[in-house]
């Protein structure tokens, strides 16, 4: 489902004389259906890099990457939008909505924008927002005015919600209570299980270990020059 070859990234910096910074240099691995895959290294060595390369947050200098059948480094933006509507989701660490919005909904809207119908959107919403324990009286709050630690379980229901084929995972279980963590690992077997195509990033090794199928380490695609 995942297959990147040859890539490498290198960022201008403007304000310092347009003066280059690669990054990361031939980087090489797939990821197959039912697979979960944990992206490793050091503080800085490029495993968020690597996240954002694949949702086509950042565009690649060199190399293939390619999601079920689309190359996302030469993709068109409208490619990429369609993507992540129907093929590939991402629980970030940070939860991105409009504001006023209900809870019920902004979990619902990933569904309905791959083509479910409203009922079922809403009846998987609250089936998932029970399971992660947000209370059923905050359903109808914008989940911007929730804590922390409930935008984040808001944030990985939207993730879940729809049965992508594949999967982005930026610390699904940081700052999670042992409840709620061992929640969100049964929400990556059950995806696992179903055939999705699952890359994270787990600061949590024992979830890792749980969860993950094998992990490659980003270093060694750290680039020097």
């Amino acid at each position: 489902m995942f297959e990147i070859s040859g890539l490498s990234k290198e960022f201008h910096l403007h304000h310092q004389q347009a003066a280059r910074i690669k990054v990361l240099e031939g980087v090489n691995f797939s990821v197959l259906a039912g697979e979960c895959v944990a992206l490793t290294g050091e503080s800085g060595s490029g495993k968020s890099t690597v996240i954002r390369l694949l949702y086509g947050n950042y565009l690649a200098n060199q190399g293939a990457i390619r999601i079920g059948g689309l190359n996302v480094a030469d993709a068109e933006p409208r490619e990429i939008l369609e993507m992540r509507r129907i093929t590939l989701g991402y629980v970030s660490q940070f939860l991105r909505v409009l504001p006023r919005v209900p809870t019920l909904s902004v979990v619902a809207e990933p569904m309905m924008n791959a083509g479910a119908g409203e009922a079922e959107s809403l009846d998987k919403a609250r089936t998932l927002l029970t399971r992660l324990r947000i209370p059923e009286q905050l359903w109808s709050l914008s989940p911007l005015t929730f804590s922390g630690g409930e935008q984040q379980r808001v944030n990985i229901a939207r993730g879940f919600i729809h049965d992508y084929p594949a999967l982005l995972l930026d610390e699904p279980t940081a700052s999670l209570d042992a409840v709620n963590r061992a929640t969100v690992l049964d929400l990556i077997t059950e995806a696992k299980g179903r055939g999705a195509a699952i890359i994270g990033i787990f600061h949590d090794q024992a979830a890792r270990d749980e969860v993950c199928d094998r992990s490659i380490d980003i270093s060694q695609f750290a680039a020097m020059a």
